[in-house]
């Protein structure tokens, strides 16, 4: 039987560089400073809360080659598929050391480290790792199945009925289109709609503001023609948000992708109670962005429903977004349902 200082000196290490690891992401990846200062203020105060032990103790009882677990590895540790992966893999690593260097000190037998020390950073970790991943999966772009564009004044139903039934049903995104409340009234709903959406692991679009999505915690904008520039967007949110664009043609696809958008609006597809002025452009343009963009990802957009859906998911489109077709249903959770089936 090893001294128990073996197993604290690992899991300090362990703690140590996985808080190094977490502290880099935030502050490279999602330029986020309070973050950065807090996870370089845990490991500051791990070391400080280390110095308590014997000098040298450590080091005397490390034996690497002697150590039966280096030849073990897990199944996914040579990959990560993403940002917010190498967060979710560190932030496990950073709390699970931390307990297991927490309980190792209580054995110790002679030292004057204090284990509530070491409890506390683990749960001041617990907070800061959950608001990490959700930045940097914000910054992720996903490719949702069915997106309901929420406007307060098509719902057949109250606005909060026709949101918590669709998010019942699967809804995977919600984008807010208001365009005639204030925007005091418009943060305060999409803090809302936030709360809300994810709870359910929903995200939350923005149409046009990029002020309103920042300021109330969504997911991401959404950018017409004539609102603020991809690249502007950017200065402002650097990677906090996802950006996406609406696409009438090849050009403008190509244009909107070239600028860094995460995503693609491509419409119409058909004639549309919403925008009626808009000329369809029909299934053989989402045909033409999915041999373009295979991989960009897209939400086929304009008159869409359960009825017409299967003319897209045959071109090769991934997800729609749908406005009326839900908000101005009677049963607004059976229309999401029902795209999904067509789309999964």
């Amino acid at each position: 039987m090893r001294h128990p200082i073996r197993l604290v000196d690992a899991a300090a290490n362990r703690a140590i560089e996985a808080a190094r690891v977490l502290e880099d992401l935030a502050r490279f990846c999602a330029d986020d400073a309070a973050l950065t200062e807090g996870y370089k203020a845990i490991r500051h105060d791990l070391i400080s809360a280390l110095a308590s032990l014997p000098e040298g103790w450590r080091e005397a009882n490390r034996d690497l080659a002697g150590d039966v677990g280096t030849a073990i590895e897990g199944a996914n540790e040579g990959s990560r598929e993403s940002l917010a992966a190498i967060a979710a893999a560190n932030a496990s690593r950073l709390t699970e050391a931390l307990r297991s260097l927490e309980e190792g000190i209580k054995v110790l037998p002679t030292t004057s480290a204090d284990w509530s020390t070491i409890e506390a950073l683990r749960y001041r970790a617990y907070e800061m790792n959950a608001r990490l991943t959700l930045l940097l999966r914000s910054s992720e772009a996903r490719q949702w199945t069915v997106c309901l564009l929420l406007t307060q004044s098509i719902c057949k139903r109250p606005w909060r009925d026709v949101l918590r039934a669709a998010l019942e049903a699967g809804v995977d995104c919600i984008q807010i289109r208001e365009k005639e409340i204030s925007t005091r009234d418009l943060v305060s709903h999409v803090r809302e709609v936030v709360g809300d959406a994810h709870r359910c692991g929903v995200s939350v679009i923005v149409n046009d503001r990029i002020d309103v999505a920042l300021a109330a915690g969504a997911d991401g904008v959404h950018l017409g023609a004539n609102d603020l520039a991809i690249a502007d967007a950017r200065r402002i949110s650097g990677r906090a948000l996802l950006v996406g664009a609406t696409a009438h043609n090849l050009a403008e696809a190509r244009a909107a992708i070239d600028a860094g958008a995460d995503s693609c609006g491509v419409g119409a597809m058909f004639a549309s109670t919403v925008k009626p002025y808009q000329v369809p452009a029909g299934p053989e343009w989402m045909r033409e962005f999915t041999a373009n963009w295979p991989k960009v990802a897209h939400l086929a957009i304009g008159g869409i429903t359960p009825e017409n859906a299967p003319l897209l998911r045959a071109v090769g489109c991934r997800g729609v977004a749908v406005s009326s077709c839900v908000c101005a249903a009677e049963n607004p959770g059976a229309k999401v349902a029902a795209l999904r089936k067509i789309f999964e």
